[in-house]
């Protein structure tokens, strides 16, 4: 009989130790289906303070998120290179109205600190170039003389091998003026360039008179306002494509029979904007 009051004095006791920890259980938790009393997670004092574990259904408190820092929005480059460009105008302003050998200093020292950035940016620009041949543009324009020559040559040939077919599809208007002494010295120029390629020249008279490398030639009964040439100078040379029907203003004045030939090819064998 002692044994058994005494186990039921000693459960009594524990009941009654227990009793304050679930009362501030009720206040801070739930209970659950299975009876037992949840202490809401992040409780300080059962969970934390006292560390009463995972009985109590203590979780483990988690860190708090480090926060962000804001990102700091970047200043854009342009305007970071038009505040550099502000500042040196402003030391030399300031350098010229107070030239103290304080501020004649520190503008001579920006202004090559700037130096050294644009030489910085000069060198890396052309390793760039050296590295990667799709951004040189001296491959395909040469400027070297060993590369411009080459490129020359071969553009002349070419040029001469296109030229030699032009006759088949294109002829040219030589429109021209008796009174015009232009027409005097690039008559014959034409007459050679026309005989060299085959090409079949049509001379015009805008004012009827004659004109002695083209003894057989007609006078303009509105052939030159027709094709866009009215009111423009002569000498003037027209290329007339047969297929198309349609004409195509070669130049103005004195050429040389070089610089005729190179436009007659440019017209008829190169894209608008592909050489350049």
């Amino acid at each position: 009989m002692r044994k058994v009051f005494g186990s039921f004095m000693a459960a009594a006791l524990v009941a009654a130790s227990l009793l304050p920890i679930a009362a501030t259980a009720q206040s801070t938790g739930d209970e659950g289906d299975d009876g037992l009393v949840r202490v809401q997670q992040g409780d300080d004092f059962y969970c934390r303070e006292r560390q009463l574990g995972t009985w109590f259904y203590c979780e483990k408190p988690k860190a708090a998120p480090a926060e962000t820092p804001q990102a700091i929005a970047a200043v854009p480059a342009a305007q970071q290179l038009k505040a550099i460009g502000e500042h040196l105008e402003e030391l030399k302003a300031r350098a010229i109205l107070q030239p103290t050998t304080e501020n004649v200093s520190e503008y001579i020292a920006f202004q090559r600190a700037q130096l050294d950035r644009a030489s910085s940016f000069a060198d890396v620009w052309r390793r760039a170039i050296w590295q990667n041949p799709e951004l040189d543009y001296t491959l395909q324009r040469p400027i070297n003389t060993v590369g411009k020559r080459t490129w020359s040559a071969g553009r002349t040939a070419t040029r001469d091998q296109a030229l030699a077919a032009i006759s088949e599809r294109y002829g040219v208007f030589y429109f021209f003026s008796s009174s015009c002494a232009a027409c005097e010295v690039f008559s014959p120029i034409m007459k050679g360039v026309a005989d060299r390629y085959g090409m079949t020249v049509m001379a015009v008279s805008v004012d009827g008179g004659p004109n002695a490398v083209f003894p057989r030639y007609l006078v303009d009964t509105g052939q030159f306002e027709a094709m866009g040439m009215g009111g423009k100078q002569v000498p003037a040379l027209v290329l007339f494509d047969t297929v198309t029907k349609q004409p195509m203003p070669i130049g103005y004045g004195v050429m040389a029979a070089d610089e005729v030939m190179d436009r007659i090819f440019t017209l008829t064998n190169i894209e608008p904007g592909s050489d350049f």
